[in-house]
């Protein structure tokens, strides 16, 4: 893969949201779209999420993860957006620029004329809330032990406690029951359902798996491996209830106890972050404060459904396209002026083609050796003479002015860039 100097879209993230937008802003009109995943596929999280429950709204069908993201895959290779797999992106600045680690490629500088950021959210961890007791194998968050059972075919235990009730945490109650384990308790420490009351339901309810609000786990217990869990009853205050404490014994802790939007590359970048979402403060159209900057998906707030991230990243990708299209008609109205023979500097340095249709527009410059005798001034695109002008000498310590004049319009209008060259007649 050749990658571009420049593309009119940017997408950061590969899930549901950075597929939509990349889908609609190629649907939009905007040319060159390129996709930057740091993982070895597309898809996102959607690849290790095999239950249904996605596409009711999109597509007006239950669809497993995989199934769910492979058609918008199907689309984004059809439209012929660009991939870049298997890449970091190391930083963002507020001018749109993307600096970028790649294997094959090594470091990457890719400039963009409008980006979206779809980096989507990570897991909390156990340092993040802060569970005492010792650290023994056996604690993950709920999302590792989905990708090892889903995707990996590994299983991270027999006897499993699960703290918290978000819908990741409720829906690895039922697979790991399916495949064999024994779920001994889901503890959640606020006094209601955190997830979706169907994943409740239909993974907890169904199967006979114990939830108990108002508790939490005090203590893992256990050296090399964990051996069990000290539970608590919180009051409302979450503080522990003397004497509620109860011992469970299980060889696997996972945490499901929430979700944080990615946005170091975000703030790196100058975007604004709401401290109550962790996400972007965006616009209508999903654009934040640094122009040219969209952002949508869980990078933004966390969503329910998938559908509804698509929906936002279908919205994004769209203003996205269109502010990269208008950039780009921007930056073909400017032609570059390029300081040629014995010209040491140009001022302007470039020059909007609209203005020459009204005003003459004033070129000046510096030459690099003094020339005693009569001498050219000429403006070139490429091979063709735009506009000349005769001087009788030219000198370092004295301006030279060039003008460029309305009938010279048609010419400027269709060059890429102007060379001034000052030569002996």
């Amino acid at each position: 893969m050749v990658l571009k100097n420049i593309y009119d879209v940017v997408v950061i993230g590969s899930g549901p949201g950075g597929l939509a937008a990349a889908v609609a802003a190629k649907k939009e009109g905007a040319e060159d779209v390129l996709v930057i995943e740091r993982d070895m596929e597309l898809g996102g999280i959607l690849i290790q999420c095999i239950h249904n429950g996605f596409g009711v709204e999109i597509f007006k069908e239950d669809l497993p993860g995989p199934s769910y993201a492979q058609r918008f895959i199907k689309e984004v290779f059809s439209l012929g957006v660009e991939i870049l797999l298997d890449t970091m992106v190391l930083d963002i600045t507020p001018q749109r620029k993307i600096y970028a680690s790649n294997k094959r490629l090594g470091f990457v500088e890719i400039e963009a004329r409008s980006i979206v950021l779809a980096m989507g959210c990570r897991e909390r961890s156990r340092p993040q809330i802060r569970i005492p007791g010792t650290r023994p194998v056996g604690v993950y968050t709920a999302g590792t032990a989905q990708r090892w059972v889903n995707v990996e075919g590994y299983m991270p235990g027999n006897r499993v406690v699960i703290l918290g009730s978000g819908d990741i945490g409720m829906i690895m109650a039922r697979r790991l029951t399916f495949e064999g384990a024994k779920v001994e308790r889901v503890l959640e420490v606020m006094p209601y359902l955190t997830g979706l009351t169907r994943n409740y339901v239909q993974c907890l309810l169904d199967f006979d798996i114990q939830l108990q609000l108002r508790h939490t786990v005090k203590r893992v217990l256990g050296n090399n491996c964990v051996e069990a869990v000290e539970a608590v009853q919180v009051d409302e205050k979450w503080n522990p209830v003397p004497g509620s404490e109860e011992i469970i014994p299980c060889d696997t802790l996972l945490l499901s106890v929430g979700l944080i939007p990615e946005n170091e590359l975000s703030r790196k970048a100058g975007v604004k972050l709401d401290p109550i979402t962790s996400g972007p403060y965006v616009d209508d159209n999903f654009q934040t404060n640094v122009p040219g900057i969209f952002a949508a998906g869980n990078v933004v707030h966390v969503y329910d459904l998938v559908d509804w991230v698509t929906e936002a990243g279908f919205q994004a990708g769209k203003c996205a396209a269109k502010y990269a299209i208008v950039t780009h008609r921007k930056e073909s109205n400017y032609v570059p002026l390029i300081a040629g023979d014995n010209v040491r500097y140009i001022v302007p340095q470039k020059l909007d083609k609209r203005n020459l249709e009204e005003n003459e527009i004033r070129l000046q410059m510096r030459v690099t050796q003094p020339i005693e005798q009569p001498v050219w001034i000429e403006v070139h695109d490429k091979e063709n003479l735009v506009a000349r002008k005769a001087e009788r000498y030219v000198r370092p310590g004295e301006m030279v002015t060039v003008v460029l004049k309305q009938k010279n319009y048609k010419d400027v209008e269709k060059a890429e860039n102007l060379t001034i060259n000052i030569a002996p007649r």
